[in-house]
C-alpha cells in the first residue's frame, strides 16, 4: 500500500553533550587495573599496570582489591555524573556529605524510568526490590552481584572506601601526569566540539567511538561523549537518566597535537582496510546486497579462508558487520569517511 506523506516532521534524534575531566580518567584507571579479564587487551602494556601495582602503597592495593571484588569503579562513575566537579576536593566533599541512602541510590545503576521506584526501594535495603532489580539486570555480566552488594553494604564503609580509593589513586598514580593527561583530553574535546558543527549527532557518535552506530531511543534525549586515554582502545557505554554515555578513546592526533599531520587511528584503520583490491571488490559486492561467506567465495573465486581473512580486517575497521549470518556493508560509515578525511585535511 502506498503512503501519502503529509508531514514535514523530521526523524527525531538526540542532542550531543561533550565534557572531559581527569576525574573520569582516574575512575576509569581504577576500573582498568581491576579488570583482569580485559587488561591484556588495553593499549597500555600489561607491564605498565604491573608497575603501578608494584609501586603503590599497601593501602591503595587493598582498596583496589576491594574494587575488583565488588566493582565499585561503577560507583565512582555514577557519582561523577551527579554534577560538574572542578577538582578532586569538590568530588570528595560531595561524597562525604551524602547520606547513606542517597549514596546507595546514586551508585545503583539506572535501568529505565519505570524502574526508578524499585531502585529507590533497593537503596533502602528492601529485599523484594533488590531481587527485582537483580532479575531485571540479569543479562548484565556484573550488575546483579553489584546491586546486591551496594544495597546491603554498610553506607559508611562504602563512603570511606570510595573516598580512600579515589584520593590515593590521585596522589599515587594520576598526579604525576595530570597536566599531560588534561591536555590530551582537552585536545580531543576541542576536536569533537569542532566536528559537532559539521556532523549530525549520529555521525559524531560514530566518528568519536570509531564505528558505534547509536540510533535514537525512546526516553534518551542526550548522548554524552567523554574522552578517555587510560582505557584505549575500548569504548565504555553506560546509561543515566535520559542520557546515553560513551567514554570513548581519544584519537592519535589528540595525543600529539603539535603534529597536524598525525591522522586519527580510526581514519588510518579504515583506509588500510580499503587499500586492497580484493577487499574493495568485497565492499562493492556488499554495497549491492548482504552476502554470506559462501556467496562471496563463489562471486570472487577466491579461497574461503582468504575471504574470511579480508572480512576480519573490514570488520575490525567497522566497515562491515554481520546481520542474520550474512555480511553487511555499513554504508553510513563509508559515507562518513569522506567527512573524516575532510576534517583531517583541513586541520591546522
Amino acid at each position: 500500500m502506498e503512503v501519502l506523506q503529509l508531514t514535514s516532521r523530521k526523524r527525531e534524534t538526540y542532542n550531543i553533550r561533550l565534557t572531559y575531566s581527569t576525574l573520569w580518567e582516574s575512575a576509569l584507571g581504577i576500573a582498568a587495573i581491576t579488570n583482569s579479564s580485559i587488561i591484556e587487551t588495553l593499549e597500555r602494556q600489561k607491564e605498565y599496570w604491573q608497575h603501578i601495582k608494584e609501586s603503590i602503597s599497601a593501602e591503595l592495593l587493598e582498596e583496589l582489591n576491594f574494587v575488583e571484588k565488588n566493582n565499585t569503579w561503577k560507583s565512582l562513575l555514577q557519582l561523577l555524573h551527579e554534577k560538574n566537579f572542578n577538582n578532586l576536593t569538590e568530588f570528595i566533599d560531595y561524597i562525604k556529605n551524602l547520606n547513606d541512602i542517597k549514596l546507595k541510590f546514586i551508585c545503583l545503576p539506572f535501568v529505565a524510568n519505570k524502574y526508578q521506584s524499585i531502585r529507590e526501594k533497593a537503596a533502602l535495603g528492601e529485599e523484594n526490590a533488590i531481587q527485582k532489580l537483580v532479575k531485571i539486570t540479569g543479562e548484565n555480566p556484573f550488575f546483579p552481584q553489584y546491586i546486591e552488594f551496594i544495597s546491603r553494604t554498610d553506607g559508611k564503609h562504602l563512603k570511606e572506601h570510595l573516598v580512600n580509593v579515589m584520593t590515593r589513586w590521585h596522589v599515587e598514580v594520576s598526579k604525576q601526569s595530570i597536566e599531560k593527561t588534561s591536555s590530551i583530553l582537552k585536545n580531543d574535546y576541542d576536536a569533537k566540539k569542532l566536528a559537532k558543527e559539521k556532523m549530525t549527532p549520529e555521525e559524531l557518535v560514530q566518528w568519536a567511538t570509531g564505528g558505534i552506530i547509536y540510533h535514537p531511543e525512546p526516553s534518551v534525549h542526550t548522548v554524552l561523549l567523554i574522552p578517555q586515554y587510560i582505557y584505549r582502545p575500548w569504548n565504555i557505554e553506560a546509561d543515566i537518566e535520559g542520557t546515553k554515555v560513551f567514554y570513548y578513546p581519544v584519537s592519535n592526533d589528540s595525543i600529539t597535537p603539535n603534529d597536524k599531520y598525525t591522522p586519527s587511528n580510526f581514519l588510518v584503520l579504515k583506509h588500510k582496510a580499503l587499500g586492497d583490491d580484493a577487499r574493495l571488490r568485497i565492499v562493492k559486492l556488499l554495497s549491492e546486497s548482504n552476502r554470506s561467506l559462501q556467496d562471496l567465495t563463489e562471486q570472487l573465486n577466491i579461497g574461503k579462508s582468504t575471504i574470511h581473512h579480508h572480512l576480519k580486517i573490514l570488520r575490525a575497521a567497522k566497515l562491515v558487520e554481520i546481520i542474520e549470518s550474512k555480511y553487511s556493508l555499513k554504508m553510513d560509515v563509508i559515507e562518513l569517511l569522506f567527512k573524516e578525511l575532510d576534517i583531517y585535511l583541513k586541520q591546522k
